[in-house]
């Protein structure tokens, strides 16, 4: 365990951050889940939201910028064909 008062403050934000990241991650991934299991008018409505979701994600360096792409890509892909 740290000794030193920084080190023990260090561990505490650490944790904060991840869990907030974690929370983030993971409500982005139910959302893009939902958009692919929608249907035309639904996922249309959904498609903006999900995609500045994706965007907040890689401004927060949660995720690589070039995985967002790959998602953003594929969910356009999947909107104009429904």
């Amino acid at each position: 365990m740290a000794t030193h008062k920084s080190a023990i403050k260090r561990i505490r934000s650490s944790e904060t951050k991840r869990l907030r990241n974690r929370y983030q991650h993971k409500s982005a991934r139910t959302a893009i889940k939902k958009l692919r299991n929608a249907d035309k008018a639904e996922a249309e409505k959904l498609y903006p939201e999900v995609i500045s979701k994706i965007d907040k994600l890689v401004k927060k360096n949660i995720i690589h910028k070039n995985k967002a792409a790959h998602l953003k890509s594929d969910l356009t892909k999947h909107v104009n064909a429904l």
